[in-house]
C-alpha cells in the first residue's frame, strides 16, 4: 500500500502545478500574441470604445441594423442559449413574437423573406455577426429613417462583410457593431 502511495502523491502534486499554474500560464501568454493581447478587439466611434469585435449588442432603433436575438440580453458574464428545442410552445411564441416585431418595423418585408438568424437565438446567445442576407433584408427601413440611398447602404455592407475562414469554411457575414459604426460616420 505503502508503494502506491508515494508515487500517487507524487503524481498528484506534478499534475496541480502543471494543471493549474503552468497551463494557465501558458493559456495566457499565447493569448498575449493574439490580436487584442487575450483582452478581445475593441471597436471605437469617435475615439471612444463603443463595444468589442466578438460581442454581440442590442440595436432596436429603426436607424440600425438589428443583430441576432440573444437569450441572455448580451450579458458576456452569462452566455448561453436558451436550451429550448423548435417543438417548445414557449420558443415558438418567442420566434413568432420576433417576426411580428421585425415585420411592423419593416413593413415592405415579407414573412417567407426573414433569414432565420435574425427570429432565432445563437447558441452563446453573444452572436456578434449576422448573414449578409440579414443584412440586406433590412436596407429598406434604415435607408428610409435616415434618408439615404439603398444603394449606399448596399456598399457599406459590402465593405464590411467578411469572407469565409479560408475562403470555404463557413458562411459570409457582417458584424453588426461594425456596420453601425460605418452607418454613423457617413
Amino acid at each position: 500500500m505503502k508503494s502506491y502511495l508515494l508515487p500517487s502523491l507524487k503524481l498528484t502534486a506534478v499534475l496541480i502545478i502543471l494543471c493549474t499554474v503552468i497551463y494557465p500560464l501558458l493559456i495566457a501568454g499565447v493569448a498575449k500574441l493574439a490580436p487584442g493581447g487575450g483582452d478581445g478587439i475593441t471597436l471605437s466611434s469617435n475615439g471612444k470604445v463603443v463595444g468589442y469585435e466578438n460581442i454581440g449588442q442590442k440595436f432596436t432603433q429603426d436607424k440600425y441594423f438589428w443583430g441576432r436575438p440573444s437569450a441572455v440580453d448580451y450579458n458576456a458574464a452569462a452566455s448561453g442559449g436558451s436550451n429550448k428545442g423548435p417543438s417548445n410552445p414557449e420558443y415558438l411564441a418567442g420566434v413568432k413574437a420576433r417576426i411580428d416585431t421585425f415585420l411592423v418595423h419593416n413593413p415592405t418585408i415579407k414573412k417567407e423573406q426573414i433569414p432565420a438568424d435574425l427570429v432565432t437565438m445563437s447558441g452563446s446567445g453573444l452572436d456578434p455577426d449576422i448573414s449578409v442576407q440579414a443584412a440586406k433584408i433590412q436596407v429598406p427601413r434604415i435607408a428610409k429613417v435616415r434618408n439615404r440611398s439603398e444603394k449606399e447602404i448596399y456598399q457599406i455592407i459590402a465593405q464590411i462583410k467578411e469572407s469565409p475562414l479560408l475562403g470555404f469554411l463557413g458562411p459570409e457575414k457582417v458584424n453588426v457593431l461594425k456596420l453601425n459604426i460605418a452607418l454613423n460616420q457617413k
